[in-house]
């Protein structure tokens, strides 16, 4: 019905970056994924989205990005973020890096897209290698990188148009735990310092809590909010706040919370 516009909104820190209001999706075939959905993030905020597999987390990202559209409700971006083209970097489950060309290729590709001069993409891919840490490997390929480093691959490949949003599909799930908890942390000093809204799906407890802000739990399909908790701490989120009774309490209010929707979706 309605589909992807700018909201008017002023700018600071606390004004929203992303609105979803009375947001459906109806697939062709008649399933309907998700909503009514209302949702609200503000400008530079951490929210894991969190929910059973099929209840339509992946394609609230999808609507966020623009990938497509509401089949109902609108989708609202600051205006500061949609006048620069929908500065919005999407690191999705799997890397899919072009296993042909070089990191640093891969890394570059949408700035080539944008027809981005090689002058001007050079500085800026360098920029964000060095950012997940693989300035040394920008030659290699990816077949010669572990799984951790495509992911870093495909985040930096995110982060070089230098994004207001980024959004992310379960990017850590095939990831062993060491790499994951590597990930995690590496993740959030870069929301720290570049103060990025992000917007990540996640099925893991644990993954959600550790990072984020607001853990907003969805329902079975289709899937709406049915509880927002907020991870308020004043600790560090280090490997001493994953062995505090802080983060055991918020990991067990967060899975309290997500039961029900885990029994609805048996059903389904």
């Amino acid at each position: 019905m309605t589909d992807f516009i700018s909201a008017g909104l002023d700018s600071g820190t606390s004004d929203p970056a992303v609105m979803l209001r009375g947001v459906t999706k109806v697939y062709d075939s008649g399933v309907m994924a998700l909503g009514p959905l209302d949702l609200t993030v503000k400008r530079g905020e951490f929210v894991s989205l969190l929910g059973p597999s099929g209840c339509g987390k992946s394609t609230a990202l999808r609507l966020i990005a623009g990938l497509a559209q509401p089949t109902v409700g609108h989708v609202e971006l600051a205006e500061s973020t949609a006048a620069v083209g929908r500065r919005i970097g999407f690191v999705f489950q799997e890397p899919t890096l072009m296993p042909w060309t070089s990191v640093r290729d891969n890394v570059g590709l949408p700035l080539k897209l944008a027809h981005v001069a090689a002058a001007a993409a050079r500085p800026r891919i360098e920029t964000a290698l060095a950012q997940v840490g693989l300035a040394d490997f920008a030659g290699l390929f990816p077949r010669q990188l572990s799984g951790g480093m495509r992911m870093r691959v495909s985040l930096a490949r995110a982060l070089v148009t230098n994004p207001d949003i980024l959004l992310m599909d379960e990017p850590f799930a095939a990831l062993d735990e060491i790499t994951r908890f590597r990930l995690n942390n590496d993740l959030l000093d870069l929301w720290r310092a570049l103060r990025m809204t992000v917007i990540f799906v996640t099925h893991s407890v644990f993954e959600s809590v550790y990072l984020s802000e607001r853990v907003l739990v969805m329902t079975a399909r289709p899937g709406r909010l049915s509880a927002e908790i907020r991870i308020d701490t004043g600790a560090p989120r280090d490997d001493a706040f994953r062995a505090s009774p802080a983060y055991a309490g918020y990991c067990r209010t967060v899975s309290d919370a997500l039961a029900p929707a885990y029994s609805g979706a048996s059903a389904l």
